[in-house]
């Protein structure tokens, strides 16, 4: 394992509930935009996995621990995380590959269901 994701997730939500407290505006508007939350045309897991396909791109730790435990939540696959995954790595390359390691190791390191 790369890292401890769960551990690391869980800290990560803690201090930003940390800034949510001091700053209250950013939070309900980043809320606003959460990408589960947008339409009515794609499932929450196709939208988790597209979140994990831009956080590859924008090399987002918080967002891939976060997004790929929402992504199993929704019942995606590893299979489905790493096909959506080669559309960043086809966009984005060396980097997106790397963060695909990366991805892939936060959701095997899940506690199973």
């Amino acid at each position: 394992m790369l890292y401890d994701w769960n551990t690391y997730r869980d800290e990560l939500h803690r201090t930003v509930g940390d800034f949510a407290r001091l700053n209250p505006p950013v939070m309900r508007g980043l809320s606003m935009m959460s990408s589960g939350e947008q339409g009515n045309h794609l499932s929450a897991k196709v939208h988790e996995l597209i979140a994990l396909a831009v956080a590859i791109t924008t090399r987002c730790d918080g967002c891939i621990a976060t997004h790929v435990k929402m992504a199993a939540e929704h019942g995606a696959t590893r299979e489905e995380i790493a096909e959506a995954l080669g559309t960043a790595i086809a966009l984005n390359a060396g980097a997106a590959l790397t963060y695909t390691a990366r991805t892939l190791d936060a959701f095997d390191a899940l506690p199973a269901a």
